[in-house]
């Protein structure tokens, strides 16, 4: 499920904001994540999306905590403004026959948590599901989520409104508990945590933590590179094979700056691993698992090389949210 943004969608329906609506033959269930500030705007892209897109669902983000988000009005901003989120939660679904869900988080300032007193009007506006992330936005992701917070809530729902809880999930361990301390959430997203372990899912299903090598990890990235240039090209000509090769390279270095962040399960003391641990830097069971390990973006760029090859002259990546970056100028 990939974020739109609305303005951009309808402005001349920007080619890098359809291919994030493409389905691949693979996936079971796609839903579209979509933000918008205004509730025309919001229905217009909800009216393009029904009819032109093979999805199941329309999620729209009310949470997103980033800047450039919030200071066009949409994301988080909408915390503020209970009217303009009823307004575009009401377009929306009186656009489309598809199930709408929408993300929020607890409040946009700290300590002046809201959804629970909106919480159960959301399902007359129009929306069949809600998922909470127990932070408000000016936390953005410091401290833990506030998961007592999010079961206050679903008491608060209306019981025909599905409840998701998110935040913090990074084991089957994590899951369970939730699940436990609240059976009445309808499940739990999980977010950072898929990013930087993808087979969390495959955990949770067999309730085990996988101690997986780093041989798979690269065979994962190696699925992950295939399907982006699959999914934007890799024609051997000209600019074609470039814009294919570069684009998956800029996702898959993207990625590289969550997946270090995981921690082998046999190298451990205590398990399962905290998704607020900061550890030290460590030397892993192989050469590849340290590589891995690093949160060097010239690692990342050796990684992307491994399967990519080499970076274009003048190359440059500074991530999205991490502050070191690479310049094949200074790196070499």
């Amino acid at each position: 499920m990939g974020i739109v943004e609305c303005n951009k969608l309808m402005s001349a329906g920007q080619a890098s904001e359809w291919a994030l609506l493409r389905r691949h033959s693979s996936e079971d269930m796609f839903g579209v994540q979509i933000c918008g500030a205004y509730p025309d705007t919001v229905a217009r892209t909800v009216e393009l999306i029904d009819q032109q897109c093979n999805s199941d669902f329309i999620d729209i983000n009310m949470g997103c905590p980033i800047d450039v988000i919030v200071n066009k009005g949409a994301g988080s901003s909408l915390l503020m403004k209970p009217m303009r989120m009823k307004g575009i939660i009401q377009a929306a679904s009186g656009t489309t026959g598809l199930p709408l869900t929408i993300k929020v988080r607890t409040g946009f300032f700290e300590g002046r948590n809201r959804i629970d007193s909106l919480i159960s009007n959301i399902y007359d506006w129009g929306a069949t599901a809600i998922t909470v992330h127990g932070r408000s936005r000016q936390q953005r992701y410091s401290k833990l989520a506030d998961w007592n917070y999010i079961y206050e809530c679903k008491k608060n729902a209306p019981s025909d409104l599905q409840v998701l809880g998110n935040g913090d999930i990074f084991s089957y361990c994590d899951y369970n508990k939730h699940m436990s301390d609240c059976p009445e959430l309808s499940t739990c997203m999980v977010a950072r945590g898929a990013l930087i372990k993808p087979w969390i899912f495959t955990e949770i299903k067999e309730q085990s933590h996988w101690d997986i090598s780093s041989g798979e990890r690269l065979n994962i990235l190696k699925d992950f590179v295939n399907f982006g240039l699959e999914h934007w090209g890799s024609d051997t000509k000209g600019s074609i094979h470039v814009a294919g090769v570069e684009t998956t390279r800029h996702f898959l270095l993207e990625w590289l700056s969550y997946t270090y962040r995981y921690i082998p399960v046999g190298l451990l003391d205590v398990i399962p691993q905290r998704l607020n641990w900061r550890p030290p830097s460590y030397f892993g069971r192989d050469d590849l698992e340290t590589l891995m390990a690093s949160d060097s973006a010239a690692d990342w760029v050796r990684i992307s090389e491994m399967l990519l090859g080499k970076v274009p002259e003048n190359f440059t990546f500074a991530p999205k949210h991490k502050s070191n970056a690479y310049d094949r100028v200074e790196n070499g």
